[in-house]
């Protein structure tokens, strides 16, 4: 096993670590023509930029967090904004799917330590996604049930005193250094996990273990590959 001790739980990040985010395809869809094409990278960029932004501040419904977002990159690139389209997109959300292999390392992984969530997601699209795993989790916390959205720190407070641990005593995996790494080394969690899968950079400086394969995941808690 990689980690010293063997956590007493091993909590995830969702969407785009577990969950494939594919709010980018969506948008694209949602749109259609009405998203030209050189626009449309720009559009994208700024909107991710606007989302991040929107979770800094004072909570708020993931719902209006996607519409600011959308409003906020529409008017920066000239386009107008829809409101019934911001809510599409929106309500497509829980019909996203794992990346592929995910299902089969939860559940292997499952059978050694338990399993919590902590994500950005309003409660019942956190619910629905979390079924969209089929795997086994102990706990589900949402952006809604803590009042506050990852990176915020307090987001991790309320991790810790929800599930009655300190730092040391989780591994916290994610594919985002910019959403949860930085704030999971600020608050003192050691054992990290980084999926990377190729959407940020690497900042291995933040002392995380680094994967490309989900399937390693159980191998780093000493499970053997099936």
């Amino acid at each position: 096993m990689v980690f010293d001790v063997k956590p007493k739980f091993v909590t995830f990040d969702m969407n785009g670590t577990l969950i494939k985010f594919s709010i980018n395809d969506t948008m694209r869809e949602v749109l259609g023509d009405r998203l030209p094409a050189e626009l449309a990278d720009e559009y994208l960029r700024i909107c991710k930029a606007y989302r991040i932004d929107e979770c800094t501040g004072a909570y708020q419904p993931f719902h209006q967090v996607v519409a600011r977002s959308m409003e906020r990159a529409s008017r920066s690139v000239g386009l107008e904004y829809r409101e019934d389209e911001a809510r599409a997109v929106y309500e497509r959300i829980p019909t996203w799917g794992p990346y592929p292999g995910v299902t089969e390392a939860l559940n292997r992984l499952a059978e050694a330590v338990p399993l919590v969530i902590i994500t950005n997601s309003d409660t019942a699209h956190a619910v629905r996604l979390a079924e969209n795993l089929k795997a086994p989790f102990e706990v589900i916390i949402s952006a809604e049930e803590m009042g506050v959205y990852k990176p915020r720190l307090r987001a991790f407070e309320y991790m810790f005193d929800k599930l009655g641990v300190t730092p040391d005593e989780l591994v916290h995996v994610s594919a985002s250094p910019m959403y949860d790494h930085r704030s999971a080394a600020i608050m003192g969690i050691k054992n990290k996990v980084y999926v990377d899968r190729g959407f940020e950079h690497d900042e291995h400086w933040l002392g995380y273990e680094r994967i490309t394969d989900i399937a390693d995941l159980p191998v780093l808690f000493g499970l053997p590959r099936p």
